[in-house]
């Protein structure tokens, strides 16, 4: 049986955790947490991640922020945006500079995620042992 993926989810709002953690917990492992920093520390000490999906607007720091810093040390993960808000020119450069993969919205629409995490390690077979 193949290894499910492990993907950090990064979003201040518990509910949010929650339905995402409920939704992907059959095909992937999934890490949950309430901060960008406390996402920088996991990415640190968990080498299995492959994929992090981060909310956009969080206090202290935004979604793009966060992954800007965690890309520097992690170049290797496939990095996702969740916004419950319009394309910002900040997300529409970090598509632009493939900062990041995609960006979802809110509502998240989960087979969307789950195809656009499929297509991206169907595409790049590199990543698929990530």
């Amino acid at each position: 049986m193949k290894k499910k993926r492990t993907i950090l989810y990064v979003d201040d709002e518990e509910i949010n955790l929650l339905l995402f953690e409920i939704n992907f917990k059959e095909k992937y492992n999934v890490i949950g947490t309430d901060s960008p920093a406390k996402g920088l520390l996991i990415l640190k000490s968990n080498h299995d991640i492959s994929v992090v999906i981060s909310d956009m607007r969080m206090p202290n720091m935004n979604g793009i922020q966060f992954i800007k810093k965690a890309k520097k040390k992690f170049p290797k993960i496939c990095y996702f945006i969740l916004t419950g808000y319009d394309i910002t020119d900040e997300i529409s450069d970090a598509l632009d500079s493939k900062l990041i993969v995609f960006y979802f919205k809110k509502p998240f629409n989960m087979k969307e995620i789950d195809n656009s995490i499929e297509k991206v390690f169907s595409d790049n077979h590199e990543l698929s042992d990530v």
